[in-house]
């Protein structure tokens, strides 16, 4: 069998040229899988229950031969469904723990000629590397601003300037608000969040700052990881402001192209937040097409929510940065040359 047994160091040296086969059930790749990864079960969700069981109840060998009985007659299958997916022939393989489920699969695509490379440890090595990763000690600094400041934009064109960045509503897809979920993909779980974030973090030097923008604690469904939390919270926080005018102009321009109907369920969400008869203007402002109307209305309410979120940073560490009537590249410089004189002179904030 043309199998080789590799750490993880060395899959993430060959996933750039090697693809990933991910051995699991479908269930436990939903859950979350190494990013790039493509799923070709050996049990699919209700055999891995009936393996799992006998294996409980009557050991290893009542569990093994069950597993070849289930899959056997489908190995055939399997080859063909490799071939086609790998044409060269040649994957990255894993599967929970390193065992018996990538050991079967790496058998059989050796019989047709695969070249395997599978990782000790499995999926599980994986996973303890990332949730590591997100909880090293890490220097941030926090972008905040009133919504529709326009931070998630600044973020991606500081990003490009190369400066280090993590987009946690991006890797969350979500945008952190009643309208967050709007337009975006179903968020990844937990888990998988997590190992969205270790794979940038991972590309980023350790020693050097790194831009994110102030969330909560919860992004939609998401939870940051306590430790990264914390940093944010005791980071330097740059809190920016926009008038009232540019702010509305930004989500307008954002959100005003969504469907109607997703906006109104929206607002509908916050009435309680809102009252009643915010709640009603809201509505008839979209549905009439009068954009300004609705933005301004849930700006009250957005506002507030702001500046008691803006109070959990100490005020040492929070610095006002006025960036309106600004094109972007004087916004950019002006972060950038803001973040040096952070870290120049912590003590003093700039007002």
């Amino acid at each position: 069998m043309n199998e080789k047994i590799i750490s993880l160091s060395e899959f993430f040296d060959l996933r750039a040229s090697i693809p990933i086969l991910d051995a699991r059930s479908e269930g436990e790749f939903e859950q979350s899988y190494i990013p790039g990864a493509q799923n070709l079960p050996i049990l699919n969700n209700e055999e891995r229950i009936v393996v799992g069981t006998l294996y409980k109840n009557k050991g290893s060998e009542a569990a093994t031969l069950k597993g070849f009985e289930l899959v056997g007659p489908r190995f055939h299958l399997i080859q063909k469904e490799a071939i086609q997916q790998f044409p060269e022939r040649k994957v990255l393989l894993y599967c929970w723990r390193g065992g018996m489920r990538s050991q079967i699969l790496s058998w059989l695509l050796g019989m047709v000629g695969f070249e395997v490379y599978r990782l000790k440890g499995g999926y599980k090595t994986y996973r303890t590397f990332t949730f590591e990763e997100v909880r090293k000690p890490r220097t941030l600094i926090v972008l905040g601003g009133k919504t529709g400041s326009g931070k998630t934009l600044l973020l991606k064109k500081l990003s490009k300037s190369g400066e280090q960045v993590i987009d946690l509503e991006g890797l969350a897809r979500h945008k952190g608000s009643s309208f967050g979920a709007i337009g975006q993909k179903p968020q990844p779980t937990v888990e998988q969040f997590e190992n969205l974030m270790a794979e940038q973090l991972l590309q980023m030097n350790i020693l050097q700052t790194i831009w994110v923008e102030n969330e909560s604690r919860k992004i939609g469904r998401i939870i940051i990881p306590d430790h990264f939390f914390q940093l944010m919270l005791e980071a330097p926080l740059i809190d920016i402001f926009k008038t009232d005018e540019e702010r509305i102009a930004h989500i307008a321009d954002e959100y005003g192209k969504l469907p109607k109907e997703e906006l109104i369920a929206a607002v509908k969400r916050l009435k309680k937040k809102l009252g009643g008869l915010r709640t009603e203007q809201a509505i008839e402002a979209i549905q009439s097409g009068d954009h300004a109307a609705w933005i301004q209305n849930l700006l009250i309410y957005y506002d507030k929510a702001y500046e008691y979120d803006l109070n959990r940073h100490p005020n040492e560490k929070t610095y006002s940065l006025d960036l309106s009537n600004k094109n972007i590249l004087q916004q950019i410089e002006l972060l950038i040359q803001t973040k040096s004189k952070i870290h120049g002179n912590s003590s003093n904030p700039i007002n």
